[in-house]
C-alpha cells in the first residue's frame, strides 16, 4: 500500500520513516544476515540492525502515545509532538537498543541526524536544505565514532548519500522538497554500496556487498518512501550481476553465518580478538575520551557513539574483563553482553575463509557482575548481565540464544527467580526451531560447576545430563548485608546486619562479614565436598578470601579452593561447594 507522500520533515514523518524502515529490515533481514563477511563472517547483521531500528520505532510511538494520552488528561502536553520530540526520540531509543556493530553504527547516523533536524534556530531543518545538512551530519559523526574508518564498509554508504544529496542542491524544488534530496541519497548509496566489492578484498572474494552498507540503504530506501510514496526498487548488486524482485542476488559459496558483526574498521580477514563486548555507559566527555584511547590499545572493531552522558560502546577484544573494567572505570557500564567467537571461526583461522554455518552446540547463561560474565565468555559462554534490581527480560535472553548462533542451546538462569523468564525465552527460542535445555542454575556458582563439564562435541541429552548433574550437586550461599528489618530462619535481622544465604534461606545472621562467611563455610563443609569456589564482590572487606581459603587448608584436608573476582554483583561474596 502507497504512502501518502509528504514534502517536510516533521514529527508524523519521523513516525512513517521508522516503520517503513523495520518493514524494508524485516524483509532483508536474511538476504543482509546471509552476506556478512566483514570484518569476520556472521550471520546476524540484518538481525542486529532490526533490532537497533525497532529500539527506535518502539520510542517514537512512545512519544505519540504520551501526547495522546495526555489529550485532555493534564497529565501530559496536549495535540502532536514536534519534530524535535520525535527525531530525539529516534536517537535515544536506537542508542540504548543498538545490537552489534553496525546497529552502533547506524544509531550514530541517527543520532547525527537528529542534531541537525532538532536543532533550534532561525534556518529551518525540516525542508530538502535541512535534510541535507542532516544527512552530512549523519555520515561525518559516524565516521569519527569508529576508531579506524575503512573505506568498502557503511561508511563509505553513508559519505555517499551525503555526498549525492548535496548535489541535489541544483535540483528544481530541491530546496524544499524531502523527496528529491531522499532520492538522490538513496541513488548515491546504491552506487557506494554496489563499489564496496572493489574496496575490500574480502567482499570481492565472497562476491558480496557490505552487509552494513546494505542495510542502509534499506533504511535510505523507506526515507524515500516517506517524502514519495514509493518504494524505490534495490539496484546495487553483490558483484555485478542482475537482481530479481528488487533484491540483490549475492555470490556466496553457502548460508548461513559465522561469528561477528559489520563495521567499519577493523582487521581484513586476518586473525583477530576473540570477545565481542558491548555495553551501555554512563560517563562524562572526558571520560569517554580515556575509555576510547585505552579499548583502542585493548582490540579493534572499536566504535564508540552517543553523547550526552550515555554512550553505546562496542569492541572486539581478547580480555572480555579488561574492557569492561575500562568502562567500569570511566563511569557506570551496564547491559553489557560479551561474546565469545568461539574456536574455529574467523577471529581464529587466520587467512583462511571461515565456516558459515551455526555452531551446533553454545551455552547461554545469566550472570550477576562483569568479572563473571568475563569468566563465562572465556568459558566459550554467550552472556547476559543481570544487576541488582535489574534483572533480565525474556526477550533479553532470547536475543542472547540468537546471538549464541548455534542448533543446540544449554541454558543457565542461574538465579531461582528467573527460571520462569528463562522458561518463557527457551520456549520462544525453540520456536525458531533451535534446540534449548534449560538447567534450573540457582546461583553463578553452580553455573560455573556445570560449564566445568560441559562437552559440546557429546551428545546434547548426555551434555545436559551431565551438567544438570554437576550444577545439582553444588551447593550455594551467599553473604549479603540486610537493607531493612525483617523476619528470616535464623530470626529477625537488622538493617546492616551480615547475612549468611545457604540454598537460598537465611542461615546466619552476624555483624561481620569475614566470620559470618567463615560459619556459612563452615556449616557448607560440614556435610563434605572436594572443591570450593569463592566470588567475590567489589565490596567484599580485603583479605576475605585469604581467610577462607587458610581455614580450608587447616580444618579440611583434601578440599581444594578457586577464587574468582565478580565485579558489581550484589552479593559480597558467593560460595559453592562441590
Amino acid at each position: 500500500m502507497a504512502q501518502v507522500p509528504q514534502t517536510f520533515f516533521d514529527a508524523l514523518a519521523v513516525r512513517t520513516w521508522c516503520g517503513l524502515a523495520l518493514t524494508a529490515l524485516g524483509q532483508a533481514r536474511e538476504e543482509i544476515d546471509a552476506i556478512n563477511v566483514y570484518p569476520v563472517a556472521d550471520g546476524d547483521t540484518g538481525t542486529n540492525l532490526y533490532l537497533t531500528v525497532e529500539s527506535a520505532a518502539t520510542a517514537v510511538e512512545a512519544v505519540f502515545a504520551g501526547y495522546e494520552a495526555g489529550s485532555g488528561a493534564g497529565s501530559a502536553p496536549a495535540g502532536k509532538p514536534s519534530l524535535a520530540d520525535a527525531v530525539r526520540a529516534m536517537a535515544h531509543g536506537a542508542l540504548i537498543g543498538a545490537r552489534g556493530n553496525s546497529g552502533t553504527i547506524l544509531a550514530q547516523l541517527l543520532r547525527g541526524m537528529a542534531q541537525v533536524l532538532a536543532a533550534e534556530g532561525e534556518a529551518p531543518h525540516t525542508d530538502g536544505r535541512g535534510l541535507r545538512t542532516a544527512l552530512r551530519r549523519a555520515a561525518d559523526s559516524a565516521r569519527q565514532a569508529v576508531a579506524h574508518p575503512v573505506e568498502g564498509t557503511v561508511l563509505s554508504v553513508a559519505s555517499a548519500a551525503a555526498d549525492a544529496a548535496a548535489t541535489a542542491a541544483g535540483a528544481q524544488d530541491a530546496e524544499g522538497d524531502c523527496g528529491i534530496v531522499a532520492r538522490a541519497a538513496y541513488q548515491g548509496a546504491c552506487a557506494a554500496l554496489a563499489a564496496t566489492p572493489g574496496q575490500l578484498a574480502v567482499l570481492e572474494h565472497a562476491g558480496v556487498v557490505d552487509a552494513g552498507g546494505r542495510g542502509l540503504v534499506a533504511v535510505l530506501a523507506a526515507l524515500v518512501e516517506t517524502f514519495t510514496g514509493e518504494a524505490p526498487g534495490y539496484s546495487a548488486v553483490a558483484s555485478g550481476g542482475p537482481t530479481r524482485e528488487g533484491r540483490a542476488e549475492p555470490v556466496r559459496e553457502d548460508d548461513g553465518a559465522g561469528r561477528a558483526q559489520d563495521c567499519g574498521d577493523g582487521p581484513e580477514g586476518g586473525g583477530g580478538p576473540a570477545f565481542e563486548v558491548i555495553y551501555l555507559l554512563e560517563a562524562e566527555d572526558v571520560a569517554v575520551g580515556r575509555l576510547r584511547r585505552r579499548l583502542d590499545a585493548l582490540g579493534d572493531s572499536l566504535v564508540v557513539v552517543g553523547g550526552d552522558g550515555l554512550w553505546n560502546v562496542h569492541v572486539h577484544v581478547d580480555d572480555a574483563g579488561a574492557a569492561v573494567e575500562a568502562g567500569v572505570d570511566a563511569g557506570r557500564p551496564y547491559r553489557i553482553r560479551i561474546t565469545h567467537f568461539g574456536v574455529g571461526d574467523a577471529h581464529t583461522r587466520g587467512s583462511e575463509r571461515p565456516p558459515r554455518e551455526r555452531v551446533q552446540r553454545a551455552v547461554v547463561a545469566v550472570v550477576p557482575g562483569e568479572g563473571l560474565a568475563g569468566l563465562y565468555a572465556e568459558a566459550g559462554a554467550t552472556t547476559v548481565l543481570a544487576r541488582p534490581g535489574e534483572p533480565p527480560a525474556s526477550g533479553e535472553l532470547v536475543e542472547a540464544v540468537r546471538r549464541a548462533h548455534a542448533r543446540e542451546v544449554v541454558l543457565l538462569p542461574n538465579d531461582a527467580d528467573l527460571r520462569h523468564t528463562a522458561a518463557a525465552a527457551a520456549e520462544q527460542a525453540r520456536t525458531e526451531g533451535i534446540r534449548v535445555a534449560l538447567i534450573p542454575t540457582r546461583s553463578a556458582v553452580q553455573g560455573i560447576a556445570a560449564l566445568a563439564v560441559h562437552e559440546p562435541d557429546r551428545r546434547f541429552d548426555e551434555d545436559v545430563v551431565s551438567m544438570t548433574s554437576a550444577a545439582g550437586a553444588t551447593r550455594h550461599a551467599e553473604v549479603v548485608v540486610a537493607e531493612r528489618q525483617s523476619w528470616t530462619m535464623a530470626g529477625i535481622c537488622q538493617a546492616g546486619d551480615v547475612l549468611g544465604l545457604v540454598d537460598g534461606d537465611v542461615a546466619v545472621i552476624g555483624s561481620d562479614v569475614t566470620a559470618t562467611a567463615e560459619t556459612v563455610l563452615n556449616r557448607m563443609l560440614s556435610a563434605g565436598g572436594e572443591l570450593v569456589t569463592l566470588v567475590l564482590g567489589d565490596d567484599a572487606p580485603e583479605g576475605v578470601a585469604e581467610h577462607l581459603e587458610a581455614r580450608v587448608r587447616e580444618a579440611y584436608l583434601a578440599v581444594d579452593t578457586v577464587v574468582y573476582r565478580g565485579g558489581r554483583q550484589g552479593a559480597l561474596l558467593l560460595i559453592g561447594v562441590e
